[in-house]
């Protein structure tokens, strides 16, 4: 998933055919440890296929059993940062807004959690031509807004041109990089549009600057939802986006609350991916794992309806809610294809020795420990989730066999640098688990020589400042989820080069010739094996720099009350799936 904030906040809180079959994490992985925890090395990966064009049609499955009305609940640390399309780019922004967005193509799921790609607002997945330079996508009949007026080009021409305007400052940046024509644009609002997005009818054609097989995933995401050109109010639609969807926004008070409630003028035959069984959804802000998690565990009142988008069952309370089989009966517990890792500026940290011993002096185990053991993640030493394709297994330094680290071997490096003694300024979240791990990294990083100064920035404003160039800071947690299950869309945003700007994901500042030839030549192949192999040996050029300390691959645990029917995974999306829930009886 501008800085691409997929599951960002969750770590810092704590080239083919258009058929072409692509691989994310399993739903329910059936690899599992001696303690019966799921293993992300060892789990399945499911196929993401291109659906039909009859996959594309509505009205969505019914989900057996399921009960038309209620209001569903959340429990959630914080509220979201950016509603409007253009400018999500988490994991959570784009899980709360599926009931209220729309976008040309999106994720049908299966009653297991697994995932199609299908036309969402389009009648199917688009067309290719020119060997994916071009692609074409023909808008379905009945489609209407929240006021009762239709869906049309004209909205979904503005949609992809005011990506270009200067107040979208974060979300992706694929279709722009994408489209043919677009230097010097600043977006329709002069009157300009751009001659790479014609609209003929009911169909909007793109011209690419290069071949992209993927371009229909490209859409799925959130931040390439639908936007109503007459109800753009530029910065402000941030604040209250305008629905095709279920639900729309009832009432709003930022920081503490959300409401949705039921779009008149959706019609479910135009859409193949949302149910609608709920009256309401309050989403509700400001509580912390270990509240929420009490909460889930008493189960009384409306909390019998509640389920959270990003807190999961607190450190504290892992091994009793996932040793009781009633308690843990009411976890969805799912391998995630995320990777934290912790980014080493190489504009500050400029030896690559420096970097390396950092790497080996990394306490991840006992890191793990402090998250809540085995059960919610597994020790990285790659910067690919093994359930992203292209991973390859390899530990330059030595996590295997000394899993709370080497300060030997990482003193050892420090002194042939010349740099026992290096300082590091390292940001962390203003938060109890955050000061858990901040205080073991410094004994870690002390040990081997290192001087460490630990920095707590507010929670609200954490984003805004390690997201500039000039932070001041050496390293801080990040993560990063595939925006589509592809390796392009884990290196291109956030190691190449020319992704070094204010509000860009590439964290580490890294602009090594080497990695962006390499990036640059496996963007271009279109044999997926290839490409595959490609990104793997692209993971370890970059770790051999010592660009980042990979910290670890999540095993999400998330815990709701006992009267929130089918709680499943959303694979495409990467998160519990709102539009398949209902409220029990």
């Amino acid at each position: 998933m501008s800085f691409s904030r997929r599951n960002f906040l969750i770590a810092t809180g704590v080239a083919a055919a258009s058929t072409t079959v692509l691989s994310a994490c399993s739903s329910g992985s059936d690899s599992k440890g001696s303690d019966n925890v799921p293993s992300v090395s060892g789990s399945k990966k499911t196929k993401i296929d291109v659906g039909t064009k009859a996959d594309s049609t509505g009205p969505a499955a019914e989900v057996p059993g399921a009960t038309k009305g209620g209001t569903i609940y959340s429990l959630d640390q914080f509220d979201m940062d950016h509603l409007d399309p253009a400018q999500i780019y988490s994991s959570t922004e784009a899980a709360i807004t599926v009931p209220i967005l729309r976008g040309m193509t999106g994720y049908k799921l299966d009653d297991k959690g697994g995932a199609v790609l299908v036309g969402d607002l389009a009648t199917d997945a688009g067309t290719m031509k020119d060997g994916g330079k071009t692609w074409s996508f023909t808008l379905k009949d009945g489609l209407k807004w929240e006021d009762g007026k239709d869906v049309t080009m004209d909205d979904v021409r503005h949609t992809f041109e005011r990506l270009f305007a200067d107040f979208v400052t974060e979300g992706p940046r694929h279709v722009q990089n994408f489209l043919e024509g677009t230097k010097g644009y600043k977006g329709p609002y002069g009157g300009k549009h751009l001659d790479s997005i014609e609209i003929s009818g009911k169909t909007v054609t793109f011209r690419l600057n290069q071949p992209r097989g993927d371009f229909n995933y490209t859409l799925a995401m959130r931040g390439y939802a639908l936007v109503s050109k007459k109800h753009d109010t530029k910065e402000k639609y941030d604040k209250r986006p305008f629905s095709c969807a279920p639900y729309k926004i009832d009432s709003r008070q930022p920081g503490k609350s959300m409401t949705y409630v039921r779009n008149e003028h959706w019609d479910p035959k135009t859409d193949s991916i949302r149910n609608a069984y709920p009256d309401k959804y309050v989403f509700q802000f400001g509580f912390q794992n270990l509240a929420s998690t009490d909460r889930y565990i008493s189960d009384r009142g409306n909390d019998q309806y509640t389920m959270s988008i990003f807190n999961e069952v607190a450190p504290e309370r892992v091994a009793q809610v996932l040793t009781n089989p009633k308690l843990k009966a009411r976890v969805l517990t799912e391998v995630d294809t995320v990777t934290y890792y912790w980014p080493i500026n190489t504009t500050r940290i400029k030896d690559p020795k420096v970097r390396q011993a950092i790497n080996y002096a990394w306490p991840q185990q006992q890191l793990q420990t402090i998250r809540g053991g085995k059960s919610t993640s597994e020790v990285a030493t790659t910067i690919l989730s093994p359930v992203t394709p292209g991973y390859q297994k390899f530990d330059l330094y030595g996590k295997t066999t000394k899993p709370n680290g080497d300060p030997v071997k990482a003193k050892a490096l420090l002194k042939e640098a010349g740099k026992v003694g290096q300082k590091l300024v390292i940001a962390y979240q203003q938060s109890d688990n955050s000061v858990k791990q901040a205080v073991a990294i410094k004994n870690a990083l002390e040990a081997a020589g290192f001087e460490v100064v630990n920095k707590q920035v507010d929670k609200s404003t954490f984003y805004t400042q390690i997201s500039k160039l000039d932070n001041g800071y050496d390293m801080f947690a990040a993560g990063w989820s595939p925006d589509w299950p592809a390796g392009y869309s884990v290196f291109y945003p956030c190691w190449h080069g020319s992704q070094i700007v204010d509000g860009g994901q590439n964290w580490s500042q890294l602009n090594d010739t080497g990695v962006n030839k390499a990036i640059d030549a496996a963007s271009k192949m279109t044999d997926q094996e290839q490409a595959n192999k490609a990104w793997g040996d692209i993971d370890r050029q970059i770790m051999e720099l010592g660009a980042c300390v990979p910290d670890y691959h999540s095993i999400r645990n998330w815990m709701y009350g006992s009267k929130v029917g089918n709680v499943i995974y959303d694979a495409g999306n990467t998160c519990v799936a709102l539009c398949k829930l209902y409220a029990k009886k």
